[in-house]
């Protein structure tokens, strides 16, 4: 049995992402800060294959202890490591607040990079052919009012995990991001329907993203059908772009 670890599992898209995980018998190690009523149904469901860890992730010096020491140890096999867990830190770059910033940067790209570190040396102890997929988003590639610095947290992770599958590619450890696009979210709950609608008109379906196309395809680069995918963006964004 595969285990799979993965990051912001409490709703939204994370909570599809270990759905759909859990049904495809993989067994699920999973992170977020708060313990849903969702996880703990799914935790009754499933008591063998779901793991979860209460921790936040701007506490970047106690990723190695708490995750990597003590959830997760070398001698469990990571075969794969889902980064996607995020905030949101929406203004419009002349109202910056360096503190609001510093800690969106924490969590979307200082603590993923330290993950993708323990992942690796994780696959590498253990001999693992693995696979890394990085949440992106759709505001990296095409400009929205307010979301530069979000946007620019994105941006990071995608120039990071394409020089990861360069890096490791070599050892078979693959590296991949799904840009999505604007779903419904709490992450957007603060859009009013003009808005989001604006948002939708500008995709080819005119529509929201589906999180369960999003975390279906997230499933299938965890997968060994997508052993030759790697260093690729992959766009689930209802042709935004």
């Amino acid at each position: 049995m595969k285990n799979i670890l993965i990051t912001g599992v409490s709703k939204g898209l994370g909570l599809e992402i270990i759905k759909i995980l859990l049904l495809s018998e993989y067994c699920v190690y999973g992170i977020s800060r708060s313990k849903s009523n969702e996880i703990n149904e799914l935790l009754s469901l499933y008591p063998q294959r779901l793991n979860w860890l209460s921790f936040d992730l701007s506490q970047t010096d106690s990723i190695k202890g708490k995750i990597f020491n003590e959830y997760i140890p070398i001698d469990i096999p990571i075969h794969g490591f889902i980064n996607n867990a995020a905030i949101a830190y929406d203004d419009i770059v002349t109202n910056l607040n360096f503190k609001a910033l510093e800690l969106m940067y924490r969590v979307n790209v200082f603590s993923p990079m330290l993950m993708t570190k323990f992942v690796i040396r994780n696959m590498l102890y253990n001999r693992v052919c693995g696979s890394i997929v990085h949440v992106s988003s759709i505001s990296v590639h095409t400009g929205y009012k307010g979301l530069s610095m979000y946007a620019s947290t994105k941006g990071a992770i995608e120039a990071f995990s394409k020089n990861v599958a360069r890096e490791w590619g070599p050892r078979k450890i693959r590296s991949n991001c799904v840009v999505a696009g604007f779903m419904e979210t709490s992450m957007n709950s603060n859009l009013s329907e003009d808005q989001k609608n604006r948002i939708y008109n500008r995709t080819s379906l005119k529509q929201a993203t589906s999180a369960v196309s999003v975390a279906e395809t997230i499933e299938f680069l965890i997968s060994e059908g997508s052993q030759s995918i790697t260093g690729q963006n992959i766009h689930v964004d209802s042709g935004t772009i």
